[in-house]
């Protein structure tokens, strides 16, 4: 393709979005059904472009531009989750306030002229604290989850109808006029489905009778799940539904991409994936024609971020920070642009793809030419390479270059308007910009948390206790505590500790005398450690454990545990006898993060230290200008942040991946945390650290 060529054709795809954009405003829904083809809206078949943005993972202040930039990206509608654990934290007791707005997110992407797709799962796994359950499902007397159990299916039920009647109160179902044509039940269940046996068809066909029993008007869908029964659409996850999609499981059903991972999650200690723009857009582009595909849904459009404690385990704070808009919602260049260009040479093809007659012609070993005609109306071709080196290729007698694992769309079956290897647009380099050092002692203050024994607990068992079940995720921190008098008459002992994850700290008369964690592929460790005892006297031993959130997949979750599950001294087994128990920090309980609960302790004049648990805190100004802000932690451990009183995530700089870098450095603070003047910033260093290399940055790309 010409130069010339491909600037004509992006001036026009640029002026046919303007035009779209002034022309169709709100969306109105109407009729939604389906054929074998594609979805039906209106009457009219549609090749759709979607995108996830999960409204909690960003702010209700940031939702209008991310919309917006989704929408000039080329996007038809946006894909959400229902979050059930943010939604009812507590049993029968809901919050749909703030970011918990669901209806409000659905109606600003309806003021904008897009689509949803909504997820309610209720179970979404999303790399979400407990895959999005509700704590206190753990605690329902014989719950087996996602499961032909009928405590499970009853609760299930009840939160899926909530939000479905939520919904059609809000007359957001494409049916009232609004802007949802289709819902998910369940989550990728095909993952687990052996693990259930007998129960695992009979859960399947419920959860479905029941979603559609729900009578919303609009599809049902459910993704991984090769056995879909009914009218429920089965759908494919994953980098290559081109080539790995078995297709819908019905003639009738359309073939359906719920998630194109445009990155993937990383894991504190781990690299980020990195997943080129070239790669995804070939991948798009082989599903429409290999596939017939006519739904794409990107995984994550923008991933945001996991703010306070509701990443899953091990789950840095940033998420998907790869996707076309980066955590802070900003473009990443050149990924958004070149996908905004292959929705566009897409839809220039609509008409020929869901009314043409295809035909698959091989142009050679790993070459195919896909081409759809509509009698004399329209002829629209995907020439593809297969092969890792580039190849020129004869094409209805003219002669076409096709780079390395590439297709070119033909929109006339003549000219190629885009090929998904040919990147048009310049790479951007994220800048990180300081603009504020917190470089003063004296603005500094500290509060050392204090350590527990034995004789402070008031919770007491003559064992060890499951953490998660223990601290019903109200914090990330249990702590063991026990005592003994020993008459070894050794000066040394091994203190040995097992594991399920995540972290442990030993403390040892009240001085810390080791630390240990897992990882996201391995969460059980095992600690040794060499200690000093008081021979004759009683010692104490505490132990603070610390989940890096909770388990977000797999089958049976509710048999997931944590924490210590055998102490040893020197040889002799303290696991049964009597342990001493606190949830969380003392900081905690007295939210000392806040400006109210900050007036509860005594803080302390900033001296450089390596004590554990010290909770750190001082003021800042907001930096001037509209660029997002984020926080440069590289100098700290681990451990939490808040900015007036809002978790803005879990940090562990101190984890290094195998590169000898931090998983992540910089975390994200909205601008709508921020006041003017004199913002209130509070960590929790759980190891140890340097505050006074913290720096304030400003965004932007270059």
């Amino acid at each position: 393709m010409t130069v010339k060529v491909l600037v004509e054709w992006w001036r026009w795809c640029s002026s046919i979005a303007l035009i779209l954009t002034v022309v169709f405003g709100t969306v109105h829904g109407g009729n939604v059904s389906y054929d074998g083809r594609s979805l039906i809206i209106n009457g009219e078949h549609k090749i759709l472009f979607f995108g996830s943005i999960h409204y909690p993972r960003s702010t209700p202040e940031m939702w209008p531009d991310l919309i917006a930039k989704a929408k000039e990206g080329g996007l038809d509608g946006i894909q959400t989750y229902v979050f059930w654990n943010l939604h009812e934290p507590q049993q029968g007791q809901y919050d749909f306030s703030g970011g918990r707005d669901l209806v409000k997110f659905i109606k600003e992407i309806q003021a904008q002229g897009l689509y949803v797709t909504l997820r309610i799962g209720p179970f979404i796994e999303s790399e979400w604290t407990y895959g999005g359950l509700p704590i206190w499902l753990h605690d329902i007397p014989g719950i087996v989850f996602r499961s032909d159990n009928e405590p499970f299916k009853y609760h299930m039920q009840n939160f899926t109808t909530k939000i479905v009647d939520m919904m059609k109160s809000a007359k957001l179902f494409a049916s009232q006029g609004g802007p949802i044509i289709a819902s998910q039940i369940e989550n990728e269940y095909g993952n687990v489905q052996r693990s259930f046996h007998k129960n695992e068809w009979s859960y399947v066909k419920w959860a479905a009778n029941m979603a559609l029993g729900l009578k919303t008007g609009v599809p049902w869908i459910m993704c991984k799940q090769d056995d879909a029964p009914g009218e429920v659409i089965n759908t494919c996850n994953g980098m290559q539904c081109g080539t790995t999609f078995k297709g819908p499981n019905s003639p009738n059903k359309p073939s359906m991409w719920t998630e194109n991972w445009t990155s993937f999650y990383q894991a504190f200690g781990g690299e980020p994936y990195l997943r080129s723009a070239q790669n995804i857009a070939y991948n798009v582009a082989l599903f429409i024609v290999a596939k017939k595909g006519s739904y794409v849904n990107y995984y994550m459009f923008h991933g945001g971020t996991n703010f306070d404690r509701l990443a899953s385990a091990f789950i840095t704070t940033a998420y998907y920070d790869e996707a076309p808009l980066d955590e802070y919602g900003l473009a990443k260049e050149p990924k958004w642009s070149h996908l905004k260009q292959l929705h566009a040479a897409v839809k220039s093809c609509s008409e020929s793809l869901l009314y043409g007659t295809q035909t698959i012609v091989n142009l050679g070993k790993q070459q195919n030419a896909y081409v759809f005609k509509r009698d004399s109306r329209g002829c629209a071709a995907f020439l593809e390479n297969s092969d890792a080196k580039g190849v020129t290729i004869q094409f209805q007698n003219h002669p076409y270059h096709l780079p390395p694992k590439s297709i070119s769309i033909l929109p006339d079956c003549k000219t190629v308007v885009f090929n998904t290897a040919k990147v048009s647009v310049k790479t951007k380099a994220r800048i990180m910009k300081p603009q504020f050092q917190f470089n003063s002692a004296e603005k500094w203050k500290l509060y050392k948390e204090p350590i527990p024994n034995f004789d402070d607990t008031s919770s007491r068992e003559n064992k060890l206790l499951d953490q998660i079940s223990k601290a019903k995720d109200t914090s990330d921190y249990l702590w063991y505590t026990f005592r003994f008098n020993d008459k070894s008459g050794n000066a040394h002992s091994v203190l040995r500790a097992d594991s399920q994850g995540h972290v442990l700290h030993a403390f040892v008369n009240g001085v810390l005398v080791g630390s240990a964690h897992g990882n996201h592929k391995n969460v059980s460790f095992i600690m040794e450690k060499n200690v000093h005892l008081i021979w004759g006297r009683m010692n104490n031993i505490s132990f603070l454990s610390a989940t890096v959130g909770l388990p977000n997949s797999g089958a049976f979750l509710e048999r997931r545990v944590a924490g210590l599950s055998a102490v040893k001294v020197q040889g002799r087994d303290f696991t049964h006898q009597p342990w001493g128990y606190q949830v969380g920090l003392l900081g905690e309980k007295l939210q000392i993060y806040t400006a109210s609960g900050s007036s509860k302790v005594q803080w302390e004049s900033f001296q450089k230290s390596t004590t554990p648990l010290t909770w750190y805190q001082t003021t800042f100004d907001a930096p001037v200008g509209k660029d997002p802000v984020a926080l440069n932690l590289g100098s700290m451990g681990k451990g939490q942040a808040w900015i007036n009183g809002q978790g803005i995530g879990r940090y562990w700089v101190s984890f290094h991946s195998q590169k000898g870098t931090p998983s992540q450095k910089w975390y994200h603070i909205p601008r709508s945390f921020l006041k003017p003047k004199e913002n209130l910033l509070v960590l929790h260093e759980e190891e140890s650290g340097n505050p006074l290399a913290i720096t304030l940055d400003t965004v932007t790309y270059e």
